[in-house]
């Protein structure tokens, strides 16, 4: 069915696009700005200053998300909503009627008055209005201002002044997050990387005086370093693909029994003993589709910080579950993975951190990044993730993959 029929019978009524004025078209004066002039101008003492922007549209400018500040042609502020009122620390009753000056004085990083230095309503006629730029309040406060002049014509005197006012906690908290990334890659980077220098420089100038078997216990720990150099290195572009949304799931028939398996084998292998472990499969499993590799980091991660964090047996219940998108037949859309263990556990007053970034259960090691990653890969497949506590004390990771057959197949 095509756009035009299906939104036939949604079409507005007759009286509501009537009573919708139609915007002025570009270079024709507007004359509801003269009615709202005048309004404007009805009382002096800032109340009742007639109909505001977004009156027409239904919009109360104290709904709005950001600080609204509106200024008239002689620069006396006509609208002064809730959000700038709690921004600026100023209430509205106190600001309407008075100079933009002086009801949002706002000063450059370096000291200068802005209103003087920017001159809305005196300087360049073919100016439109600000960017966005950090500006600074009475006090210090920081605050993110943007403002765009309205006049009559393109070149004509400006009627209004309007000023948008954010709030910078928000971007500060980005900054700082960025900031510790960097500082956690840094300090991470410098371990391996000075252990690697230091060995290839000793062998290099004293090759002659070690042993065979010397050689091969410092070149193992280059080799070992240098992994893990690589790991971090992943471990970024990874969150640099999550947090832009780019990254890419490339789907195949996965045997999750099997990749649970091998994992386990891996850990017996370098040293952890058997029956530390114990694989739990219900069948029959559905047929899942996934990106191997990314579902080979998840089971990593998540049995890693089982064996370096937990005690006691670490568990991995293999099940079919649910879709999160339900079937029409009814039938079992979705794998699930639940590892836990028989430690400590995580606090409750954790849960709610454990897949953000830099989260660390216990000082011993690792980034923080690891279990961030899991949810953003376990999230790109259409799944979910939670954690809790487990039957035996311990924590409980758990996390659900649909089938999600590619569309070419269906």
């Amino acid at each position: 069915m095509g756009v035009g029929t299906s939104g036939a019978k949604s079409a507005p009524r007759a009286r509501d696009v009537r009573d919708t004025p139609a915007p002025p078209r570009a270079g024709q004066h507007d004359d509801r700005l003269d009615a709202d002039h005048d309004a404007d101008h009805g009382a002096d003492d800032g109340a009742g200053l007639g109909s505001e922007p977004g009156d027409e549209l239904g919009i109360d400018p104290d709904d709005l998300p950001d600080g609204l500040v509106i200024a008239d042609e002689n620069g006396r502020v006509i609208r002064f909503n809730a959000a700038a009122a709690r921004i600026t620390a100023v209430p509205a009753a106190a600001a309407l009627g008075r100079h933009l000056e002086s009801a949002l004085p706002l000063e450059d990083l370096e000291g200068r008055r802005w209103w003087q230095l920017t001159d809305p309503y005196g300087g360049l006629a073919i100016r439109v209005g600000q960017p966005e730029r950090n500006l600074l309040l009475p006090g210090g406060r920081e605050v993110l201002v943007t403002a765009r002049y309205v006049r009559t014509a393109p070149t004509g005197p400006v009627r209004r002044v309007v000023v948008s006012l954010r709030d910078t906690e928000a971007r500060r908290r980005t900054e700082r997050s960025h900031a510790e990334l960097i500082a956690t890659v840094a300090h991470e980077l410098r371990s391996p990387l000075t252990s690697v220098k230091g060995f290839t420089a000793t062998l290099l100038a004293k090759w002659e005086r070690f042993t065979d078997d010397q050689k091969k216990l410092m070149l193992e720990t280059v080799d070992a370093d240098a992994n893990r150099v690589t790991r971090l290195i992943a471990e970024l572009l990874d969150i640099s693909r999550i947090d832009s949304g780019r990254l890419e799931v490339r789907r195949q028939p996965v045997d999750i029994g099997a990749a649970v398996g091998r994992h386990i084998q891996a850990y017996v292998t370098s040293g952890q003993p058997a029956d530390r472990f114990l694989l739990r499969i219900e069948q029959p499993l559905p047929p899942l589709w996934a990106d191997p590799d990314k579902i080979d980091q998840v089971l990593s991660n998540l049995l890693e910080n089982a064996v370096r964090h937990g005690e006691g047996t670490v568990t991995i219940d293999v099940t079919p579950s649910a879709s999160p998108r339900e079937r029409e037949d009814g039938e079992n859309a979705a794998t699930s993975v639940t590892v836990s263990d028989e430690g400590t556990g995580i606090p409750e007053e954790s849960m709610n951190r454990v897949f953000t970034r830099f989260w660390r259960g216990s000082k011993r090691g690792g980034t923080g990044l690891g279990l961030y990653i899991v949810k953003g890969i376990v999230e790109a497949h259409g799944g979910t993730i939670t954690v809790g506590r487990a039957p035996g004390g311990g924590a409980e990771f758990r996390f659900t993959l649909p089938v999600s057959t590619p569309a070419y197949l269906l």
